[in-house]
Formats: structure tokens, sequence, C-alpha cells
């Protein structure tokens, strides 16, 4: 029961990470794909103004899995961390530069310093949910066996189930910043910006569906246990729930209400990431672990859902208050394409 309890506040910061974050690195792919310094400086100073009052708050959520899993299961951290290092370095890498080069990029001295700043930026926001979504997928297809470094360093993470995960980490995140930003454009009274990001998030939310139904024919061959437990019971009813969610999104931002859109495209995000638990349960690590299996002793777990609970209680509110001050406008930036800052270098 008790790791139950903590399993399952594993699975809620997950899920906020990926949706909060997901829309963050979601944010630099179409920082990445805006095109040159003059014809992207639109997009990217959306970006800029979306972001500044949230990046920082929105890995919080990382921190939060990464103490629960090292604290109540941590036969299962060991395992995870020692065959994943490589993607996991690298996202973490990734992590390091992408903060260092978005906060900097403001004060760049000239148009060329942007935009190094912006490309370490932009291409650290794909490769970290890409890294991530790899090593969820070397969990999901059974590749990290128990015990430190008994799973292969390489095709862990380098194989068809963790090469899907990741590309639907990266386009659910693009789906998600487009859907958001969308919005954003439009209370900033820029319409055509709001339409440029309606756009991204049509093509984005319809690329992502795809991918995911497709993805299914690779699960069938590669991760199986993940495959049925998609296709039937709480994993399927999930699938089902997002593949609606996705189509309501869709067509709210075809209509241009982007208010309701938030929320049902991050219900579609928040029900694959539960899906995928379903799937796998009573799995942590399977075939080979399971929850009851991973957990540390009952004092421990008492211990972390205890101090779990009392932290929530004061980050629950706080980061409720800061999303409902964004949303409301009052922590909004000046709007300021970057390119008008400078002259030209050459």
């Amino acid at each position: 029961m008790l790791a139950d309890v903590a399993a399952v506040f594993t699975l809620i910061g997950l899920t906020a990470y990926v949706v909060f974050g997901g829309a963050d690195f979601g944010a630099g792919f179409w920082d990445l794909t805006a095109g040159g310094a003059e014809r992207g400086a639109p997009v990217r100073a959306m970006i800029k103004r979306a972001m500044a009052p949230v990046w920082e708050a929105n890995h919080v959520w990382l921190i939060f899995v990464l103490v629960i899993v090292w604290t109540a299961f941590p036969l299962a951290f060991g395992s995870i961390f020692s065959t994943l290092q490589i993607p996991l370095f690298l996202a973490a890498l990734g992590i390091i530069f992408r903060g260092t080069a978005f906060a900097l990029r403001g004060q760049a001295a000239t148009i060329r310093e942007a935009r190094v700043l912006g490309g370490l930026f932009a291409t650290a926001s794909v490769l970290i949910p890409f890294c991530f979504g790899a090593a969820l997928g070397g969990i999901a297809s059974g590749r990290v066996g128990l015990g430190n470094g008994t799973g292969d360093p390489w095709s862990s993470w380098l194989n068809p189930t963790s090469a899907l995960i990741g590309v639907i980490a990266v386009l659910t995140g693009a789906y998600l910043a487009a859907v958001y930003m969308a919005g954003d454009s439009e209370r900033a009274d820029l319409p055509d910006l709001a339409r440029a990001f309606r756009v991204r998030a049509l093509i984005a939310g319809a690329l992502s569906g795809l991918v995911a139904i497709g993805g299914l024919l690779v699960l069938r061959s590669d991760a199986r246990l993940l495959y049925d437990g998609l296709t039937s019971g709480g994993g399927l009813a999930m699938v089902i729930v997002s593949a609606l969610a996705g189509a309501a999104t869709l067509a709210l931002v075809w209509f241009e209400r982007y208010g309701p859109a938030r929320a049902t495209s991050a219900l579609a995000v928040v029900a694959i990431v539960v899906g995928w638990a379903l799937a796998q349960n009573p799995y942590l690590l399977p075939p080979h672990l399971t929850v009851d299996q991973a957990a540390a002793a009952d004092a421990t777990l008492q211990a972390t859902i205890i101090v779990v609970v009392l932290g929530l209680l004061i980050l629950g509110p706080s980061l409720w208050f800061l999303y409902r001050l964004v949303l409301r406008g009052e922590l909004d930036q000046s709007y300021e394409p970057l390119h008008q800052r400078f002259k030209p270098s050459e």
C-alpha cells in the first residue's frame, strides 16, 4: 500500500513535468524551426515572453520525481541510472546549457551572440525530451535489468521503442507549446503570431497523433508487454481518452478557442502518461521488478510520503498562484524581437 502511494506521487510528478516542462521544450523546438534572424524574430520574441515567468519553476517537477524514486525505490533508481547513464547525462547536460543560453540570450551584445545562444537553447530543447523519452523507452521495453549496469549502455536507449518514445516526446512538447503560445499571442494582441502558432498547433497535433498510432506497430514487435497493456484494460481506456482529447484540441484550435484548448491538450498528454503506467502495472522495471519488490523499507516510505504531502501543501498553492498570474497576464514582459535591438554585425 505504501509503495503504491509513493508510485502515485511519482506518476503525478512525472505527468506534471511532461506537461509543463514538455511545453517549455516544445517552445525551443519552435525556436529552432522559426527561420532566420529577421523572419524568425517575432516567433522567438513570443517564446521568450511566454517562457520567462515559468521556465525555472517547471523543472521543480523533475527534482520531485528524482527524489521520490531515489528514496522510495532505491534498487530501481540505481538500475535505471547506471544502465541509462548516457541519455540521462546528455539530458542533464542539455538542461544546464539550455537554461544558461536562454538566460544570456536576452543580454547578448550582438545579433551574432544572440544567434549562437539561441541555437544552443533550441538544440538542447530538442535533445532533452528525446533523451528522456529514449530512457523511458528503455524502461518500458524491459531493457533495464536489476542492479548496477546490468543493462547494455547503448542498446538500452538506442532501440525502436526508445526512438519512438523520444520522437513522441519532442512532438507532444511542440504541440503543447504551440497551443499555449497561440493563446498567449492572442492575449498580447498579436493576431499574426496567434495565427502562426495556430497552424503549428494543428500540424504538431495531427503529426503527434499519427506517430502515436503508427508507433503501436513498433511496440507490437519490440515491446510486446507494453503493447498488450496499451491495447487492453485501463491502458486502452487512457489511449481512447487521449485520442478524444487530442481531437477536441484540434477542433478548439481550429475555431481559435485557445483557453479550452490548453486544458484538452494537457489532458491528451496526461492520458498517455497514465496509460503507460497502467500498461506496465504492476512493474516498475518490466518484466523484472514490481513496485512492491522495488520499494524501500516501510519506515522510509512513511517518512517519504509525509514529507511529500507537506511539500505539496506548499508547492501546490505556490505553483497554482504562479500559473494563475501568468494566465491573467500579470507577469507578462515586453514583446521585443531581438533583431530590432541590434545593427547588422557585417
